[in-house]
């Protein structure tokens, strides 16, 4: 059955062709294998030796050899059209099945609690994925960043990205030791954090994150000061647990070590809430099979 063909237009135009009658040494035959007709063969070989400026076949009634331009033309065009075919069958391979490498840019305190759990029964169960995690707090664009996907707190993700839910929504805690909050007392109203040692977050965009509170439907943010300003939570959970001050972390960073009796919650009836962890993308159209995959799988395990 003659397969659907269209002559390329632009650079490659006619290349195809030239090397089906390079590799029959006829034009019927290039024509049979290409599912055109002869004369579309002819008219594209012509193209070609008027585009170059030079002859690539010599014809005789019986038999169609390569001109010496045409044999250079062969040495340089066949292996570079095979890499063409080459390219379009890796990248076709991609968009079928999970495969290739998949990069994801996520928050330093996400990897043991969301994605640690995981990232082994993913690479099991997908092993033609090389799975790349950036483990960072700063805000990266995707697309320039060369990342299939990130994962960020929800008020943090742009409006036009794609954006699949991962956890509940959860609260911020303000915890502290139980050594420091012996030695400093527990506060009891926001005015108070002004005699405590507060730990602080330096956003990506260089500014100090406030601390946030609610007081029935009324958002406040606390500016607060002390000995420490870090870029992430795992350093603030970790100061917070060596008594140096109190810490506002999210809750599900600072479950476990509540849980063993390392921290203690403090100004709870306020704590302020966030509408949680988020997978995010900028695929609007067909999602690549191997995130698809991990989507899947991550959902499945949460």
């Amino acid at each position: 059955m003659k397969q659907n063909y269209t002559i390329r237009h632009g650079a490659l135009e006619g290349v195809e062709v030239f090397l089906a009658v390079a590799r029959h040494r006829n034009f019927r035959r290039a024509a049979a294998d290409l599912g055109v007709t002869p004369s579309a063969v002819s008219q594209a070989v012509r193209a070609l030796e008027a585009r170059i400026g030079a002859a690539l076949f010599v014809r005789t009634t019986r038999s169609v050899g390569l001109t010496e331009a045409g044999q250079r033309f062969l040495d340089r065009a066949g292996p570079g059209f095979e890499e063409i075919v080459a390219a379009g069958e890796a990248a076709r391979d991609v968009g079928q099945r999970p495969t290739g490498l998949l990069r994801l840019s996520v928050p330093r305190a996400v990897v043991p609690l969301i994605l640690e759990p995981v990232i082994a029964s993913f690479c099991q169960a997908y092993p033609e994925v090389e799975l790349e995690i950036a483990a960072s707090d700063e805000m990266v664009d995707l697309a320039t960043g060369g990342f299939d996907a990130g994962i960020r707190l929800g008020q943090f993700i742009a409006t036009d990205m794609v954006a699949v839910r991962l956890t509940p929504s959860f609260s911020f805690v303000v915890v502290g030791s139980p050594d420091y909050l012996d030695r400093h007392g527990h506060p009891e109203r926001i005015d108070d954090l002004r005699q405590h040692a507060c730990l602080r977050l330096r956003r990506s965009n260089g500014a100090i994150a406030p601390w946030t509170f609610v007081d029935g439907n009324e958002a406040i943010e606390a500016m607060v000061s002390g000995p420490l300003i870090a870029h992430d939570y795992p350093t603030l959970l970790g100061t917070a647990m060596r008594g140096i001050g109190l810490a506002q972390i999210p809750r599900p960073v600072a479950e476990g070590p509540i849980e063993q009796g390392k921290l203690e919650p403090v100004l709870d009836t306020i704590a302020a809430t966030t509408p949680g962890v988020f997978l995010y993308h900028p695929g609007k159209r067909q999602i690549l099979p191997k995130l698809r995959a991990f989507i899947d799988h991550l959902k499945s395990a949460i």
